[in-house]
């Protein structure tokens, strides 16, 4: 729930950062508010950056006050849809079913879904970390997920504004498992799915996390909201 059309010049800063185009091997999305969306694909045009939403509903249309569908995003130019972030799971109380239904809707609609999955302070201390996110990629996942058309996102709740930090070991072993939770669940069709980490992902520490096996790019928050910034992490993932 951040920027104003005034937030719409960070978009011509990124894309004149990119010279026009994304570096090679990287993608480059930007998941705005419903707001900004499409203004943001406009602005955006063939400098390489695609844009996204933050959420969707379940259904295609109906009476949903306030909701968006999947379809809506499609219209007004969207390619990706986030699903399950924790701050979705843990603000509007949604479950591993309710997060499924909504990356059927987003494939349903032509849209790739970042489906996210993660654990809390409690469930890490607990030693559920394993558990608890492989049950989520388990009930999270949409039926005919694909590398093609889904992306899984981790995020370490534990270390998201707590003052605790996840070490590369840390996140090397869970992206490690949800590889595996993949390949079960997918087999061939999955297995090279990208992981993104989105755990406080910033220039200075992005070039180290995206060296790790199994890490596919970042989730990226806070950074995100700098033009220059959020350039410094894609420079990273070349």
């Amino acid at each position: 729930m951040n920027g104003l059309q005034s937030a719409r010049k960070e978009i011509a800063d990124l894309a004149s950062h990119m010279g026009g185009a994304a570096p090679a091997g990287a993608d480059v999305l930007i998941c705005p508010p419903a707001t900004l969306l499409a203004d943001l694909v406009r602005d955006a045009g063939e400098t390489g950056i695609h844009i996204g939403g933050q959420d969707c509903h379940t259904e295609i249309k109906g009476a949903h006050t306030g909701d968006i569908a999947a379809q809506m995003l499609k219209d007004a130019g969207a390619s990706y849809v986030i699903v399950g972030h924790s701050e979705r799971r843990a603000d509007h109380g949604e479950t591993d079913s309710i997060v499924k239904a909504k990356a059927e809707a987003a494939l349903a609609a032509g849209l790739i879904a970042i489906v996210c999955v993660g654990e809390t302070l409690a469930q890490r201390e607990a030693g559920r970390a394993f558990d608890i996110v492989g049950g989520q990629v388990d009930g999270s996942l949409p039926e005919g997920a694909s590398a093609a058309n889904c992306v899984i996102a981790y995020e370490p709740v534990w270390a998201i504004g707590t003052g605790k930090v996840a070490t590369l070991d840390d996140i090397a072993a869970m992206h490690a498992h949800i590889r595996q939770k993949l390949e079960g669940a997918g087999g061939a069709s999955l297995i090279e799915a990208r992981i993104l980490y989105g755990g406080s992902v910033k220039p200075d520490n992005a070039v180290q996390i995206f060296s790790l096996e199994n890490v596919d790019g970042g989730l990226v928050g806070g950074a995100s909201l700098s033009a220059t910034d959020f350039y410094g992490i894609i420079k990273a993932q070349q």
